[in-house]
């Protein structure tokens, strides 16, 4: 995978001037993302806010997201792999045939044109969402887009950066990686962590059918995973944590309901840029916390059958 090349939201704020949303709709998916950080404040560098930056959104469709866009390119279902190959090459300064991108949706005057815009920025960021990584390619679209990002640092400073989907999906992955090195795909069978995305990744496992049991704390796949995924997730025992009833709960063998983090019970939650935020409890709540579920289990498996 390229390298991590990223920064804080408030670098975006302060700093961008060429913002490219690729395969994510934050207008409805991330409704405070324009307004907040992204695209419409003013920031220490870009005075004039929105006048100041130029957006670009990639997607499939046209989106609510494309009607704030300066430039929207449509790329055809399955061809972001070849549109971040093509510009890696034009970048570097390579020449394309243009026969070999017909198949995108987009022409070579479309690809130069970012280019050349990528180039002359001060600060771009590309934040890039589940329609590029949970498509066709799969990771390998995250790492051509972060492999993108480095390369444009010879040029000039450019971020890659996630839209996360649900909420703390960066609290996950930032455990994962303090204590295992890996951000997820991890997979601890033998005593220690093995990293492979495509083979160890969740969604993978389930279609696969590898697993025999499931444990889900406050996520909700069975809303998200493809459908023969949720086929097997609904074959094997599984227990959810969760504070409300979901998708997922309503196929599990136990449903525990536990108290909402931040309203209910305190913790610690991850921003999207990885800038952790304590969160205190306004509300008393009758249910424990998924901290104490988790303990409880372990404690039961430990007195059962011995130190883990």
């Amino acid at each position: 995978m390229g390298g991590k090349v990223s920064c804080t939201l408030g670098e975006v704020k302060n700093r961008a001037d060429l913002i490219i949303y690729w395969g994510g709709n934050p207008a409805e998916c991330h409704p405070r993302h324009f307004t907040k950080y992204a695209l419409m404040p003013k920031g220490k560098f870009i005075p004039r806010g929105r006048k100041d930056r130029t957006m670009v959104l990639v997607d499939i469709r046209e989106t609510a997201s494309a009607k704030a866009a300066d430039i929207f390119l449509q790329v055809r279902p399955g061809q972001d792999f070849e549109v971040l190959t093509a510009l890696r090459a034009l970048i570097k300064g390579n020449r394309i045939d243009e026969s070999r991108i017909s198949d995108t949706g987009l022409s070579l005057d479309q690809l130069k044109d970012l280019v050349a815009r990528m180039k002359a920025a001060k600060f771009g960021v590309m934040f890039f969402g589940m329609g590029l990584s949970m498509t066709r390619g799969k990771h390998m679209n995250s790492a051509a887009l972060l492999s993108l990002a480095t390369e444009m640092n010879a040029y000039t400073k450019f971020v890659a950066m996630p839209m996360r989907g649900h909420g703390n999906v960066t609290g996950a992955d930032v455990v994962m990686r303090f204590t295992t090195g890996y951000p997820f795909g991890v997979n601890l069978c033998r005593g220690y962590p093995r990293f492979n995305p495509g083979e160890y990744s969740t969604v993978d496992l389930l279609i696969r059918g590898d697993v025999d049991a499931i444990l889900v704390a406050g996520a909700d796949p069975g809303a998200t995973m493809p459908q023969p995924g949720i086929d097997h997730m609904a074959r094997v025992p599984m227990i959810v944590l969760d504070p409300k009833v979901t998708h997922t709960s309503k196929i599990a063998r136990v449903h525990i309901t536990t108290a909402t983090t931040g309203i209910s019970a305190p913790g610690t939650v991850y921003r999207m840029d990885e800038i952790p935020l304590p969160l205190r409890p306004a509300l008393k709540s009758p249910y424990p916390t998924d901290e104490e579920v988790l303990r409880r289990i372990r404690e039961a498996v430990v007195r059962k059958f011995g130190p883990v």
